[in-house]
């Protein structure tokens, strides 16, 4: 057997294709081979990856085969496997993405992480107004929401496929309800007289434009740029959102910010200059690295 072609007419049971699928991403290259031929096999089978293993010794048809084929070759172009997918798991809830939106990281659970400290501390009975900016997907939205359904969120993307998606996730997890979804750009969509959010969330483009290409081939050929381009720094949206927040917070209201892991003093020095806020905190993300800012609005 050749690695480097694709299997086609032999009989191959799940045991074989696995150990065929492990042997070929490993000529290629492809981070956890054996994990993604597991979960790739398990797509074009319909099953659970449990299921693989409870039926070994199961030969595939000719139809199983070529679709598992398929998501092979979409892989070893570099296509993240969420994509070929279609869904990612974010804070226990499963996600729908497309290349629309920027598939929802480890990291980002570290803001959704300090966003419900903030909420859990809050102990009055009235709800809460919570905005997401730039939604994407909704991941973060929905997972504050989904732990905290009692008050009242607001989430904008300047992409209408992405807020339609966004709306189409809200609703895949009986959420609808609690999540109001507004195409524009930041803080366009809202009233600064009418908003009074008690909390704004966000996981703006951070990325320094040069910098975008050397990114993983995963990331730079197939994710949005747009929603990773933060400019020739990669600071321009923080100064957007930090510079403008305090006009949308209510006195006493919370920011948290997700960052690059290198941009913590930049950060803080926008946030100084801007002069509207207090009590100003870093949270690390489970590698070490400064991930969150969090800042509340002068009272």
């Amino acid at each position: 057997m050749q690695k480097q072609s694709v299997p086609s007419s032999r009989r191959w049971t799940i045991t074989k294709i696995i150990q065929w699928g492990t042997s070929y991403f490993k000529t290629h290259a492809i981070d956890s081979p054996r994990l993604t031929a597991e979960i790739l096999l398990a797509h074009a089978l319909q099953c659970e990856r449990l299921d693989l293993y409870l039926n070994y010794d199961q030969p595939l048809l000719a139809a199983e085969l070529s679709a598992f084929k398929i998501l092979i070759k979409r892989r070893i172009n570099y296509e993240p496997v969420a994509y070929i997918l279609g869904t990612k798991e974010f804070w226990s809830l499963d996600i729908e993405v497309t290349r629309d939106v920027l598939i929802p990281r480890p990291e980002t659970e570290c803001l959704v992480e300090a966003a419900l400290e903030v909420l859990s501390q809050d102990f009055s009975p009235s709800s809460k107004r919570v905005l997401d900016l730039g939604t994407g997907s909704g991941a973060i939205v929905l997972a504050l929401s989904h732990q905290h359904p009692g008050h009242v969120y607001f989430a904008s993307d300047l992409s209408v496929k992405a807020a339609e998606l966004a709306r189409k996730n809200a609703k895949r997890h009986k959420l609808s309800k609690h999540v109001h979804l507004v195409v524009g750009d930041w803080f366009a969509p809202m009233n600064p007289v009418t908003s009074g959010f008690d909390m704004i969330v966000s996981n703006p483009p951070y990325i320094p434009s040069h910098r975008i290409s050397e990114l993983q081939a995963e990331i730079y050929r197939y994710e949005p740029v747009a929603a990773l381009d933060g400019d020739t720094d990669g600071l321009a949206c923080y100064k957007k959102i930090i510079g403008s927040a305090h006009i949308y917070l209510k006195s006493g209201g919370v920011m948290l910010l997700e960052i690059g892991h290198d941009q913590k003093d930049d950060v803080q020095r926008i946030v100084f200059e801007c002069g509207q806020y207090e009590d100003i905190r870093f949270k690390r993300d489970y590698s070490g690295y400064d991930r969150v800012v969090s800042m509340r609005m002068r009272t």
